[in-house]
């Protein structure tokens, strides 16, 4: 089954119309990532960290629930900028199961790590993260206030309003432009 699969999206490589090309190229890609996954799941545990993000990024093509759980543990690596490539892939995926080890970095020690997570967390939509991105709204970090404040406003919920006002007087713009915007995202 799986060889007629590949068998027909090569074929369809060759298809007059560029649309349907490209559509075949996407999806010979994607289950290419699929059939190495076993060897991506390899790489996490190199001692490169060049090979454990290329390994992290690439999981981020496998359609599978066989890859939430390395990605997981990814979000425990030493190294932060293996930690950060994991939330961002795991934020695309918004697996119910990473929700947990994502609220969990918000208090990571790398800066780089708690944006990504916050911003991971914004793409759930859920209602009931807002108190985990709030607690972390005492931190002067603004690249990170900036992206917990645009997941305040993906996730839209009224409820998130308390938190926003009183950004509108913080003397940095760039918090102040995202919080204007995250309140008109914001639910009646």
């Amino acid at each position: 089954m799986l060889d007629e699969r590949l068998g027909r999206l090569r074929e369809a490589l060759s298809d007059p119309d560029e649309g349907v090309r490209q559509a075949a190229a996407e999806a010979l890609e994607a289950l290419e990532a699929l059939l190495n996954l076993p060897q991506m799941v390899r790489d996490l545990t190199s001692s490169q960290r060049g090979v454990r993000v290329r390994a992290v990024f690439a999981m981020g093509l496998v359609n599978a629930p066989d890859a939430i759980v390395p990605l997981i543990q990814a979000l425990e690596d030493s190294d932060a900028e293996v930690r950060a490539a994991a939330a961002q892939v795991l934020g695309d995926k918004k697996s119910p199961q990473a929700l947990a080890p994502l609220t969990r970095l918000l208090r990571d020690p790398a800066p780089a790590v708690r944006v990504h997570a916050a911003n991971a967390l914004g793409g759930y939509g859920d209602p009931r993260l807002l108190p985990y991105l709030a607690a972390v709204m005492r931190e002067s970090d603004t690249e990170l206030l900036c992206a917990i404040v645009r997941s305040l406003g993906r996730i839209g919920s009224a409820d998130a309003e308390k938190y926003l006002l009183p950004l509108l007087s913080d003397p940095r713009p760039a918090l102040r432009v995202e919080t204007v915007k995250a309140l008109g995202r914001l639910s009646a």
